[in-house]
């Protein structure tokens, strides 16, 4: 039988919760109704699952998901909350929580999902699965673009970057690298094509943020 610790600030939902999944067959070891007492409790009892809302006095459920994953390492957390910000989302993801589900999904989905969860799965509410995957495939794309434009810039063209950093004109880069201003303006032209930007200012901080070159 699993064994499950909820931690919730709403009485009403928090002894919901731990009615539903006593019926359903899960060991409700404890609920807590603040950040503290939940990781107490957590220490206490090492639970197979950690049911924690995102929103709560004092500490909220996203600070402390570290600290109920190093206290009791082989629980799996689920974040149970009415946010539906693909911030939160993420930062979920990056504290280490297994789940992220919304409070309107219906119990026979959540009991299902909480399974999953407890056979190394992880668990994502239809209304943020979307925001998770548009989120993943910025991330992709931005990655895709830094890859593609670090290989595709020549030195010449960095070189020329470099300067527009400086905040030097065309002529000024003209005349510094020996070579025509229509030419410069041709090196930003093939830049601003190949990073898919629409301004030499778009292109610096692309640039500047990727290592590539100083902004001074």
């Amino acid at each position: 039988m699993a064994s499950v610790l909820i931690v919730d600030d709403a009485e009403l939902f928090r002894e919901g919760l731990r009615a539903a999944f006593s019926q359903e067959g899960f060991d409700v070891v404890g609920v807590a109704a603040d950040a503290m007492h939940g990781i107490d409790l957590a220490r206490d009892h090492e639970p197979d699952l950690i049911m924690l809302d995102l929103l709560m006095p004092g500490m909220s459920g996203l600070e402390i998901v570290g600290t109920l994953i190093k206290v009791s390492p082989k629980s799996r957390v689920v974040l149970l909350t009415a946010s539906e910000s693909a911030e939160d989302l993420l930062e979920a993801v990056k504290a280490g929580a297994s789940g992220y589900m919304t409070k309107d999904i219906p119990m026979p989905r959540l009991v299902s999902a909480m399974h999953d969860v407890l056979d190394g799965g992880a668990a994502v509410s239809p209304a943020m699965g979307g925001k998770l995957f548009s989120e993943l495939r910025g991330l992709l794309r931005h990655n895709g673009v830094s890859t593609r434009a670090r290989t595709d810039l020549t030195g010449r063209e960095l070189e020329v970057l470099t300067l527009v950093g400086a905040g030097k004109t065309s002529r000024e880069i003209a005349d510094e690298l020996f070579i025509s201003e229509n030419t410069v303006r041709n090196h930003v032209r093939n830049i601003l094509d190949k990073l898919g930007m629409k301004s030499r200012f778009e292109a610096v901080n692309w640039a500047h943020r990727e290592g590539l070159i100083e902004v001074r």
